[in-house]
């Protein structure tokens, strides 16, 4: 792609394209994210983008300066959703929880484009708003600047960190999936407890806690040593 991007109120199309719809950059992120789920990563070229709009590749130019332009605008759409229809209760850790949990949730939910974007960072209006909200309930709950900030991080890192992590699972064929989970079973929950008595004492319970996230817990620990700074610093 290159700098041909057109102004907004010049980009609509006159005609509909080979599918009957009218190009925007709304449409365009929305088709890359079901193609991208559907095809993977790779899938994600101007070439494959235009086939499945029904229109020209060049015609994606008017909208974005680049691929990773687009990737930005991908990234940027999932922490809209991530962020579409939540309000704060007042209650900090609450809030945080709920955020935390949307942000996980919503990057599950499209794992390839999790995996090209959960990375980046867009400066953009929904990713700024997002990073306003998380420091103003920290510091509205009393936290200093520089611990509101080092929390802020550490939450957001853990956040992304693990939805990555998940993602890659889930984008994983079901096969390899099946098979990993099998190993719990097949490998583990066979180990000698001579030579293994920590693993073979909770065999069990790790073939059955490993088949699933462990974000919950996680948000959980990170949100209790939160708490007890707070408190320890009143």
């Amino acid at each position: 792609m290159n700098e041909r991007v057109v102004p907004e109120p010049q980009r609509r199309r006159r005609r509909p394209t080979k599918q009957g719809v009218v190009l925007s950059r709304e449409l365009i992120v929305d088709t890359a994210l079901r193609l991208v789920g559907q095809q993977g990563a790779e899938a994600l070229t101007v070439r494959r983008l235009g086939t499945a709009l029904g229109a020209d590749p060049s015609a994606v130019y008017r909208y974005f300066h680049s691929t990773d332009d687009l990737l930005l605008a991908i990234a940027e759409e999932l922490i809209a959703r991530a962020q579409d229809g939540w309000q704060a209760t007042g209650n900090w850790r609450a809030d945080l929880r709920e955020i935390g949990l949307r942000i996980h949730a919503g990057y599950r939910a499209h794992p390839q484009a999790a995996l090209l974007a959960a990375h980046r960072t867009t400066g953009r209006t929904h990713e700024i708003a997002a990073v306003e909200a998380i420091l103003g309930i920290l510091r509205t709950a009393g936290f200093p600047d520089l611990e509101a900030v080092r929390i802020y991080h550490a939450f957001v890192d853990q956040s992304l960190g693990f939805a990555v992590l998940d993602a890659a699972a889930l984008a994983l064929p079901a096969a390899a999936q099946s098979a990993d989970q099998r190993v719990w079973h097949a490998s583990y929950a066979r180990l000698d407890a001579g030579t293994h008595p920590h693993i073979a004492a909770t065999a069990h319970l790790l073939a059955a806690d490993m088949g699933r996230s462990a974000y919950q817990f996680a948000l959980d620990l990170l949100l209790d040593a939160a708490e007890a700074r707070l408190a320890a610093a009143r």
